[in-house]
């Protein structure tokens, strides 16, 4: 197994690019080194508190260390500037012995200082030939000039801690001939190998993301109503293009996960495929992730300065992915989405009691079944994209959020056993107060037939109550407001109410009926 040593400061520019967090920036490496099954042999890094182009010999600094034992990050020294430098001398005459003696296979420096703090270290690696890969300008040049052997150089500009920490490995292990696969995600919980990125195209995952956008165009539009705003229904035209730059965004960030450099490529997709709705936003995006993580591997391969691949994997593959789309899949994408609205409606203009109705009936079974948000949920943001709110989000209103809340307020009102109380109690608040949490309900639904089916009936009442008024709404806010984002206020008010009475008159004789049959029980044993 090959061991690598850190090596150097919290920079110049570095320190505006991830130096000022050095733990989770050496943290990043660490994640890599293990995602290439290559061990941490030293780290031996200068953070100060502020940029090394401002800094004196008396600013704070701090000195990080590898403690191999426990395999994680210490702090080894707390002082000024010229004091950690110093300290650091002594630690490097340690490392450049562990270099001499074939204990260190690479050496990987950031804004490091050949001619001082780092010299042996450096000098050492230079004399046995160790590759060498490192960002940092004018340190990267002096290494460079030593004769070392450098298999990667960069400035900093426009790098982030993934994507340093990901060029590193890659050209370290393409150096040694090992297979790496970049580390994404949580490294506390990740086992080192990333999935495909194919394998991260999660719909439902973008969608949910999404939806703040969604509820901010809500919101926008329901203050525009409101006498003096109306010139806030220009902001909601601009809002409403925004959102496929939102979706492209997320999907980019959610597929590649490159931190900043997929965010880039997934608004420039975005911004291309607003003409292509929501859908062509999402394609863009999925397309500019997919593209980052291809450019971004490439460019490496290619040995491009990492400054330079940050720039080609975050512009080209935004520009690509949205180009396709603004030129080709826009007309598709944008028809696709009114065809699924055109549906809608057309099942409301036909009869909107039965629509209303059958859609309430079926949302439960949708949302245990796990159907809810991969297809209920794109429905009702594919509705909102239009108007700022949905007829599929109010039923979601009525017959989801308002029947749990009916059902939790039940058990705190006459709950079977007192404990029950302590249980509803959040779910009913989080349900009135956020417009969300649904599964408050679920431990009273499935421990009791009556309950199950009284919140089905209650939901499927509601919704045909959304039918009779004609609403449109949306659920995920407060049940005050909800009234003020629809397009019929009394109308919401009376199918919310609805839901809410009918699953709490069902709840409340369900446990009534449970209680008595608990008593009756007792006095035959007892008899």
């Amino acid at each position: 197994m090959k061991r690598v040593a850190i090596v150097g400061s919290s920079g110049g520019n570095l320190y505006n690019l991830g130096g000022k967090d050095p733990e989770k920036l050496l943290q990043e490496i660490i994640n890599q080194t293990k995602a290439g099954n290559i061990q941490i042999a030293w780290i031996q890094f200068v953070a100060a508190q502020g940029s090394m182009d401002m800094a004196g010999k008396d600013t704070l600094s701090t000195v990080y260390a590898w403690d191999e034992t426990e395999s994680k990050i210490v702090t080894r020294f707390h002082g000024s500037l010229k004091e950690c430098n110093d300290y650091v001398q002594e630690l490097d005459e340690a490392l450049s012995a562990d270099i001499e003696q074939g204990l260190v296979d690479g050496l990987i420096t950031m804004s490091a200082d050949p001619d001082g703090a780092n010299h042996r270290a450096i000098t050492t690696a230079v004399n046995k030939q160790i590759p060498i890969v490192g960002t940092g300008g004018t340190s990267m040049a002096l290494i460079s000039a030593k004769g070392a052997k450098v298999v990667l150089t960069s400035g900093t500009t426009g790098t982030t801690n993934r994507t340093r920490a990901i060029s590193f490995m890659t050209a370290l292990c393409k150096h040694w001939g090992i297979s790496y696969r970049p580390m994404i995600g949580d490294s506390k919980e990740s086992s080192g190998i990333s999935a495909s990125p194919w394998k991260r195209i999660n719909i439902r995952g973008i969608m949910m993301s999404s939806l703040p956008g969604f509820i901010a165009l809500a919101l926008v539009l329901a203050l525009s109503k409101i006498p003096g705003l109306d010139m806030l229904g220009s902001v909601f035209d601009v809002l409403i293009k925004a959102l496929p730059v939102v979706i492209a965004a997320i999907a980019a960030k959610q597929v590649s996960d490159m931190e900043e450099v997929s965010v880039v490529a997934g608004v420039l997709a975005g911004v291309l495929s607003m003409d292509g709705g929501i859908i062509g936003g999402m394609i863009g995006g999925i397309g500019a992730g997919l593209l980052v993580n291809v450019l971004f591997r490439k460019c490496i391969e290619w040995r491009f300065p990492t400054t330079t691949v940050n720039i080609i994997a975050g512009g080209i593959s935004g520009l690509v992915a949205g180009l396709l789309v603004f030129y080709l899949l826009a007309p598709i994408a944008l028809q696709a989405g009114e065809w699924v609205k055109v549906l809608i409606e057309g099942a409301v203009s036909f009869s909107p009691i039965l629509a209303g109705l059958m859609a309430g009936l079926l949302i439960w079974p949708a949302i245990i079944g796990g159907v809810y948000h991969a297809a209920i949920l794109p429905i009702v943001l594919l509705e909102m994209e239009k108007t700022g709110n949905s007829f599929l989000g109010a039923v979601d209103m009525v017959g989801l959020v308002m029947v749990s809340a009916g059902i939790t307020l039940a058990n705190i009102v006459s709950p079977r056993d007192k404990s029950e109380a302590t249980v509803a109690t959040p779910g009913f608040l989080i349900n009135m107060g956020f417009g969300t949490f649904v599964e408050a309900a679920y431990p009273f639904m499935f421990s009791n037939k009556l309950v199950f089916s009284g919140a089905i009936i209650s939901s499927g009442i509601a919704g045909m109550m959304v039918g009779v008024f004609d609403v449109r709404g949306t659920a995920y806010v407060p049940s005050v407001m909800a009234p003020l984002l629809s397009n019929n206020m009394l109308g919401f008010m009376i199918a919310m109410a609805t839901g809410l009475v009918c699953a709490f008159l069902f709840t409340f004789i369900a446990n009534r009926m449970a209680k008595k049959r608990g008593k009756e029980s007792l006095e035959k044993i007892s008899a």
